[in-house]
């Protein structure tokens, strides 16, 4: 696997680098690069060669990091490293495996470059077109709700959040108003695309337009801000947060 760094911090550098060569010596660090102007200059040298997968930095010596990524359109697949969680959400937004926090953890770093090689692997077995005349899978795209004698139907689009309530469950539409729904949580994630859907915890599913911001708050501990706002705090639980970020970054 050939990998590139870009790191303008040269212990962190090299211990990215000794922390990789130690999880699998067919690594190759193909270059150290510490800044925005000389990455986007390795790129543009048709005679360097092009990396596997890149270690970016967030904040390097002269520009932000995502500015290589907006330059030249990278399609190439991207962990970020960073002393900060300011910009989780828009990391995942890009073409990223995912996004680890500065002094890296090797246990992590070990599940990013795992889930680097599951996304790279053919798949085994192609799924099979379906066959004339058969539907394709469908997810739903309307909800049926009443309030008072009044009845409303709302696109799948329309809805930020579903959460449980007081026993029931509850669906909020990114304008703010909130109707009950004769659905679980557990059917409702059966019932809506899991591209779009995510359940977090054990009280809300959310669409990933809802996600205002992402907030690491300790090992294990992801605070998600939502629009619009959720009546309390938002956590994923912790046996949740290796699948929402892959999930994110989907």
């Amino acid at each position: 696997m050939k990998v590139l760094i870009i790191e303008d911090e040269e212990l962190s550098a090299e211990r990215l680098e000794n922390l990789l060569r130690a999880i699998d010596t067919d690594i190759h660090v193909l270059a150290i690069i510490p800044s925005v102007f000389e990455t986007i200059s390795y790129f543009q040298n048709p005679t360097n060669i092009q990396p596997d997968l890149i270690f970016l930095d967030i904040h390097l010596e002269d520009d932000n990091g995502f500015r290589i990524v907006e330059s030249l359109n990278l399609m190439i697949p991207i962990i970020f490293t960073t002393a900060f969680d300011d910009y989780m959400l828009k990391a995942f937004k890009t073409h990223s495996i995912d996004y680890l926090l500065k002094p890296i953890n090797p246990l992590e770093l070990q599940a990013s470059l795992l889930k680097f090689r599951k996304l790279r692997e053919p798949a085994k077995e192609k799924k099979e077109a379906p066959a004339a005349g058969h539907a394709t899978e469908k997810y739903k795209d309307r909800f049926l709700v009443s309030a008072g004698p009044r009845i409303f139907t709302f696109k799948t689009s329309e809805i930020a959040y579903f959460t449980i309530e007081q026993r029931a469950t509850f669906l909020r539409l990114f304008d703010g108003r909130h109707f009950a729904v004769e659905y679980s949580l557990e059917k409702l994630t059966q019932l809506l695309d899991p591209a779009s859907f995510f359940r977090i915890n054990r009280t809300l599913l959310i669409s990933i337009h809802a996600i205002r911001d992402i907030h690491t708050i300790s090992a294990g501990r992801l605070k998600v801000e939502l629009d619009p706002p959720a009546s309390q705090e938002v956590f994923v639980s912790p046996e949740r947060i290796t699948e929402f970020k892959s999930w994110l970054g989907r």
